[in-house]
């Protein structure tokens, strides 16, 4: 399967956790800045790993909210999206991976299938785009997190992508 793993490598955080699952995967996905590509690049890969992190009062970043319009109209019908997303329960527990939220919202309406849902027991937040039948939509990584907590997450989450 064609792995594509998509984020904005502007984003440090963002970047950090990329570059985890990357090594999980065993290098088994290219990498593609959200920044500089096309939809028509997406289309090259069945499985599309997205990253995002949650910005002010439950918004995407940027370059997401940028990126999105200019595919507002395709078709993902037959892709598998996996979801990373980075947040923080602790200061914003009313809008917890509202990015990642919005994204699995995105691209199930344009037909792609999101995979790699997680359990939410652990966290605790009040609100979030994100939760959906006791699950994220993705693999939620807090920035409180210790390492060795967000290594193991990462890890467990692209054995159940891949």
């Amino acid at each position: 399967m064609k792995t594509a793993l998509v984020y904005s490598t502007h984003s440090e955080h963002t970047s950090g956790i990329a570059k985890l699952i990357k090594e999980h995967l065993k290098s088994k996905a290219t990498e593609v800045n959200v920044e500089d590509t096309s939809f028509d690049e997406l289309q090259k890969y069945d499985l599309l790993i997205l990253g995002v992190s949650t910005w002010f009062d439950g918004e995407l970043p940027n370059y997401w909210d940028e990126y999105l319009p200019g595919i507002d109209d395709q078709d993902f019908t037959g892709k598998k999206i996996a979801i990373f997303g980075l947040g923080n329960q602790i200061k914003y527990p009313e809008n917890y991976q509202d990015g990642m939220g919005i994204l699995a919202e995105f691209f199930k309406k344009r037909g792609g299938e999101i995979i790699g849902y997680t359990d939410a027991k652990t966290y605790k937040f009040e609100s979030s785009a994100a939760f959906e039948n006791g699950q994220f939509c993705g693999l939620a990584i807090d920035n409180s997190f210790p390492k060795a907590k967000t290594t193991s997450l990462v890890s467990d989450w692209t054995k159940l992508i891949s």
